[in-house]
């Protein structure tokens, strides 16, 4: 079954694409962990009471399927590894591009651990909700002291504050590369992550996308 699956997403990664089990896994991720940060913001400015608590459990009934697709996607990258495209002929861009993904990967496990020990240490948070639907089991900090608890939910929260700034950081830094790879430099890097469209300039002849040539240095002429 493994190879079948490997020869299947061939057929989409030999063209330059990511396979459509991947498509799927980067856009719904992108869209949850937007809607995270904004809404944790949102939480951030609500004032204490019942309503902030609500929001508290919207905020970890989408952060438990970040957690599960984080493994799915790690998992499915392992078994079917990415396309090679334009942007891995990038030298310095190339390697960046690398340490913001493992980044990227950092805060989509560490920001649900955190949020999970966070609920958790907190006595008689409420319940869990996976989606918001299946029950989600809390930590063991049931027989921890006050005082270990709130040392726990303490680290916790510095962890998790640190990882949502790395997304702040991070998230636009990806994005304006993958604008300046598709628009500037006229590579398939986005055009690889997003479902396939047959070719605007001739549908029958593929892709026929032409990566912009590298500039010269000056002085470079005639050596």
């Amino acid at each position: 079954m493994i190879n079948a699956l490997r020869r299947w997403a061939r057929t989409h990664t030999e063209e330059g694409r990511y396979s459509p089990v991947g498509i799927a896994f980067h856009w719904v991720m992108a869209f949850l962990v937007l809607f995270q940060l904004g809404w944790g913001f949102y939480i951030g400015f609500m004032g204490v009471g019942g309503d902030k608590i609500a929001a508290y459990q919207v905020h970890s009934a989408v952060g438990l399927p970040i957690l599960l697709l984080s493994i799915g996607r790690l998992g499915w990258r392992m078994l079917i590894p990415g396309p090679h495209n334009d942007a891995d002929e990038q030298g310095w861009q190339t390697t960046v591009a690398h340490v913001i993904h493992y980044l990227f990967y950092l805060a989509f496990f560490g920001l649900p651990l955190s949020g999970w020990v966070m609920w958790s240490s907190v006595a008689e948070p409420g319940p869990l909700h996976l989606a918001g639907v299946l029950p989600w089991p809390q930590l063991p900090f049931d027989a921890l002291g006050d005082a270990t608890r709130w040392s726990i939910l303490d680290v916790a929260e510095d962890v998790h504050l640190v990882l949502v700034w790395l997304l702040v950081v991070t998230v636009p830094l990806h994005v304006a590369a993958a604008l300046k790879h598709h628009f500037w430099d006229r590579h398939d890097v986005l055009r690889g992550m997003l479902p396939e469209i047959p070719d605007a300039e001739d549908p029958r002849e593929g892709h026929r996308h032409k990566p912009r040539a590298p500039r010269a240095r000056p002085g470079s002429a005639g050596r």
